[in-house]
């Protein structure tokens, strides 16, 4: 027997505008599930979307309170960040990557979702022709949502059936020998599949990234989160798998919202290679009327332009927290690996009740447990499975909305609680009872 019925499930949608709860965005299913949940006080597995489910690190809130009292308040920050913040991203940088970037090249900004935004602009106005987006999929649908804002255009591909760098290179020269994308995007780990790049496909995207003059915007908002490696270790091998080893075309987005539980206070960096911060671009110098250094252009013309800057005590918190984790003294990745073992206790349960996981695998070894993982059941698309899953309290996102071209959905761990699991088994036994065939 169903949880919620047909009836009151449209009548959520009703309530939230939602024409088409097969194909909802995540605020859309958010809107529902929440709906549903006070109007009847049952609980539901929120699957959904992808907010933080730890405690906030203290060492921020406490360095934040600091610099609120000092006055800093006062004044606003400069537009390129605290210098604090650019040093520690530095040495945060080169502690568990292994890669050089400099104070100067790593500027802070209100998320990741900034970070990108901008990083957007700047990369397709820079060389005129170059003026799409390149999505390695699946990925997180507020970046298409972003170039939907922006008119900029973008072409995508699933990387499921291109693993391995050879397949992945035959893929890559299709799109890129075509001249006009500016730049490639991903994430790794993967929102929503939890793949990771292996590091024989990260050194063919850096190159062919140099070869075609693209910018690689890699989004770590997962950072050190393959929990199947000994990452985390600063200053120590092994370290965090990177397209920046491979070609001088970089920008890492780095976010204190999952590795720090710091998603409210809106602080990320966007860590730019020192080569491309440099590098001068006629078109942007027309444009902004500026000398067209990009990562000056990106900084005082674009960025600032969105957010005028980052609220200066939230800069200084997340400064102390990277410089806490160089010192040995901030494990976040140990603080954050509960995820990993929510991933594998929801996992089982579905798996029980005739799921499947849809990004089974890596190139070499199956796909970890962490922040996300896919879930796909025999006879259902998934944008049906969504739907069903909602009569049994259980939201999620419809894989489709990824840029995936598989069949299932995306289950978000961090908002499960303890008390929850046994829900979750029982629900899911009468899913499997009443779609029997």
């Amino acid at each position: 027997m169903k949880v919620f019925s047909e009836e009151l499930v449209r009548e959520a949608c009703a309530a939230g505008s939602v024409a088409n709860l097969s194909t909802a965005t995540i605020g859309e299913v958010l809107l529902v599930a929440q709906y549903l949940e006070q109007k009847t006080g049952i609980p539901f597995i929120r699957m959904d979307q992808g907010s933080p489910g730890l405690p906030m690190n203290a060492h921020g809130i406490e360095a934040e309170i600091a610099a609120l009292r000092s006055g800093i308040g006062s004044q606003y920050p400069a537009a390129a960040g605290v210098p604090e913040l650019k040093s520690a991203a530095s040495r945060f940088v080169k502690a568990f990557i292994d890669i050089d970037i400099s104070p100067r090249s790593c500027v802070p900004t209100t998320g990741s979702v900034a970070a990108s935004f901008g990083s957007f602009i700047a990369a397709t106005q820079r060389i005129p022709g170059k003026d799409k987006v390149l999505f390695i999929d699946p990925g997180f649908p507020i970046q298409k949502s972003q170039l939907r804002v922006l008119g900029i255009g973008w072409r995508e591909f699933d990387i499921y059936p291109c693993r391995g760098a050879e397949k992945l290179r035959t893929r890559l020269e299709e799109e890129l020998s075509r001249g006009d994308i500016a730049a490639i995007i991903y994430s790794n780990p993967n929102n929503p599949a939890w793949i990771c790049l292996e590091e024989e496909e990260l050194a063919v995207i850096g190159e062919l990234a140099t070869k075609y003059d693209v910018i690689v915007m890699e989004d770590l908002a997962y950072f050190c989160m393959d929990y199947r490696r000994d990452l985390g270790h600063p200053f120590q091998a092994p370290y965090l798998p990177t397209v920046a080893r491979y070609t001088g075309n970089y920008i890492l987005m780095l976010s204190a919202s999952k590795i720090f539980s710091y998603a409210g206070q809106r602080i990320a960096l966007c860590c730019i290679s020192d080569r491309l911060y440099e590098q001068q671009y006629p078109a942007l110098a027309e444009r902004y009327k500026d000398a067209g250094v990009f990562g000056v252009t990106l900084t005082a013309s674009i960025l600032y332009m969105i957010t005028s800057g980052c609220t200066a005590t939230t800069q200084y918190g997340y400064a102390r927290m990277l410089d806490l984790a160089c010192d040995g003294v901030i494990d976040f990745v140990e603080d954050t690996r509960e995820y990993e073992r929510r991933a594998a206790r929801m996992k089982a349960i579905f798996l029980r009740h005739g799921f499947t996981v849809v990004y089974d695998r890596d190139v070499t070894r199956p796909v970890g447990d962490g922040f996300f993982f896919t879930l796909g059941y025999p006879g259902l698309s998934g944008e049906q499975l969504l739907l069903e899953l909602m009569y049994y309290g259980v939201s999620s996102i419809s894989l489709s909305t990824t840029g995936s071209h598989k069949e299932g959905v995306r289950a978000c761990v961090s908002r499960m609680r303890e008390e929850l699991y046994p829900v979750l088994e029982e629900r899911m036994a009468q899913f499997e009872q009443d779609h029997k065939r």
